[in-house]
């Protein structure tokens, strides 16, 4: 099998690096393919609130970014990846940074913690938690975040 033949049955941790590597590298309509068809997705730290996702089709449709929000998504790159493997072979705790960058301001780190279950290379089940605080300083939308705490 060449190098850049994909493995046919990746482990939890190759199938968290292609998620987060893809969503770094902006390819969307490669992310929900990482999915079982009937998964159970949840953004436990988001703010607002999100329904958990819980199909390939409700993944597809999250990760469709619209063509005028494509162009105003910052840069990013993957930093301080940490995957802690469990005595469960399906799951891993992976920690990990998004770095953002924008022409215009700093670089804005943002921390995450995923736990996935990964059965038959597909991811079954995750909770993502990523702080909503520093995503909103990546995509300069503090204002945004303030506006939907305000009771």
């Amino acid at each position: 099998m060449s190098s850049t033949t994909p493995n046919p049955n990746p482990s939890p941790r190759e199938v968290f690096l292609r998620l987060v590597h893809g969503v770094a590298d902006g390819r969307f309509e490669e992310l929900a393919d990482l999915y079982a068809e009937k998964t159970d997705v949840r953004h436990a730290m988001a703010t607002p609130e999100v329904s958990p996702l819980t199909s390939r089709s409700s993944l597809r449709a999250h990760f469709t970014v619209p063509p005028d929000t494509a162009v105003s998504i910052p840069r990013r790159r993957v930093v301080d990846v940490v995957v802690h493997e469990t005595t469960d072979p399906e799951v891993i705790v992976a920690e990990f940074g998004y770095e953002f960058f924008r022409p215009d301001g700093p670089v804005t780190k943002v921390p995450c913690v995923f736990v996935l279950r990964v059965r038959d290379g597909e991811i079954v089940e995750s909770r993502d938690y990523i702080d909503p605080i520093r995503s909103a300083q990546a995509a300069d939308e503090v204002d945004a975040l303030i506006a939907t705490l305000q009771p």
